[in-house]
């Protein structure tokens, strides 16, 4: 099959930014005050949606592996960590202003003609001198604000791995091969923010640190490789939206000895979601270096030999992959009339928009609708999602036309629409609609929990 080389689908940055307003995924920070630019609030289907990917993340790496533990490093470390880890000499990117429009940018986004001629591809001013931007936010512990007291927000959450490394060796008795999992908040102070939620100077990262013995650092190199795409594949993304980009001697990081990310086609075009890299035992051997502590590894079961280990990387951006699943799940689409929602042919409800998330990382796995207000249906319906939710994410919804009420859901990306009729209160059965196909089933009041387990468990998506 030939790679898809620009964005087909009918998701646009426009429609994904209004439906997450909307529907209260992402709003703009400090918006009543104008907004804060390169920061956002995740509403209440947003942080639903992101407390799922990362317990789904973290279930995949730590849960499922035995040889994989976790870690909540703070977000403040001691100044000497970033000296080490190269950040406060070489984490910068090339800045240049124009001097007519006052835009800022990167330059290495900036056309090769319009950078050679120094010429703004805004506006066709002049441009700056290209000179170098640190990306680490400064701040300081103290009353005072001189150099003593300087601190910096974490630009990456990598580092706390690194620096806890023999306390975890000594406190959990782990062995070569072995990974640290942390999800943690970082900063970035950007040049340019753009393209809603998918840079911004306050994200979260999801970074596995896996420590091998040097020489074996290629094989597991090419198996945490195998592993993360594997783990795409089981979300339900569409896999003809994901392709490898390999990094070239340009590219490369200082610290790397290889390094591959992978790459979604987002509707602005192919975009980095995570990053897998060979980060050999660069970052070891500066902090043994800068601290003056030995961070060499004892190998017990082999007459104790001491290495300093290699390490692969597994890094994605939490708020990044929300995005991506969002993009990925955007779906618009004519349907027809569904049974027992007074739906006539020609209205509105023939089209709807519909969220087609992995039922596991869906924000709500389960809408109860009572089909009427009165009659004790709405008491019914209740009582059934009381039941549910000890288990499941639930949504209790009887405003309008049940049509209408399942088109709601669908736009949330709700899996299963449980509606509750006057059959329900006469033989104790309800009707359970899949998101995906519309499909309506009858079953029992009882089995309902255990059928929407399975269906999540052995959900595939079409």
């Amino acid at each position: 099959m030939a790679e898809l080389t620009e964005y087909q689908g009918p998701a646009s940055m426009e429609k994904i930014t209004s439906l997450a307003k909307r529907r209260g995924f992402v709003f703009q920070s400090s918006e009543i005050y104008g907004g804060q630019n390169g920061a956002w609030d995740y509403g209440p289907l947003g942080i639903e949606l992101k407390n799922r990917i990362a317990a789904n993340w973290w279930k995949e790496m730590t849960q499922l592996h035995d040889e994989i533990v976790g870690l909540d490093a703070a977000i403040l470390m001691h100044p000497r960590t970033w000296e080490a880890s190269g950040h406060v000499e070489n984490f910068t990117d090339p800045l240049a202003d124009c001097k007519k429009c006052k835009n800022r940018f990167r330059t290495d986004m900036i056309p090769e003609e319009n950078l050679k001629k120094k010429i703004c591809p805004e506006c066709g001013g002049e441009l700056t001198d290209t000179r170098k931007f640190n990306l680490m936010f400064k701040t300081h512990i103290g009353p005072t604000e001189d150099n003593a007291g300087l601190i910096y927000l974490r630009p990456e959450t990598a580092q706390g791995i690194y620096v806890n490394y023999k306390n975890i060796i000594q406190s959990s008795r782990m062995k070569i091969p072995f990974g640290i999992a942390q999800i943690g908040k970082a900063f970035r102070n950007e040049i340019v923010t753009k393209n809603f939620i998918f840079r911004t100077c306050e994200f979260e990262q999801m970074e596995m640190q896996y420590f091998v013995k040097p020489g074996t650092d290629v094989d597991w190199f090419n198996e945490w490789k195998k592993r993360r795409w594997a783990y795409y594949e089981k979300l339900g993304v569409k896999m003809d939206h994901l392709r490898w980009h390999q990094h070239g001697p340009g590219e490369l990081a200082h610290y790397a000895k290889d390094a591959y990310d992978i790459e979604y086609l987002f509707p602005m075009g192919w975009r980095e979601l995570e990053g897998i890299h060979n980060r050999t035992n660069y970052d070891l051997t500066r902090h043994t270096e800068y601290s003056g502590k030995d961070l060499q590894y004892i190998d017990q079961d082999n007459n104790n030999d001491r290495y300093i280990p290699f390490i692969i990387e597994t890094s994605a951006g939490l708020t990044r992959t929300l995005l991506m699943l969002i993009c990925d799940a955007y779906d618009e689409e004519k349907v027809a009339l569904e049974k027992n929602t007074g739906e006539t042919e020609g209205s509105a409800d023939d089209w709807r928009t519909v969220l087609r998330f992995h039922p596991a990382v869906a924000p709500i796995t389960a809408a109860i609708l009572p089909l009427m207000k009165k009659d004790g249906l709405a008491e019914l319906a209740q009582d059934i999602r009381n039941e549910l939710k000890e288990d499941f994410t639930t949504d209790y919804d009887q405003a309008g036309a049940i049509g209408r009420r399942y088109r709601r859901q669908d736009e949330a990306g709700t899996p299963f629409c449980v509606t509750v009729d006057y059959q329900s209160k006469d033989d104790g059965t309800v009707t359970l609609r899949y998101r995906d196909s519309m499909e309506q089933v009858r079953l029992p009041r009882a089995a309902l929990a255990e059928k929407i387990r399975q269906e999540i468990k052995g959900y595939k998506r079409n």
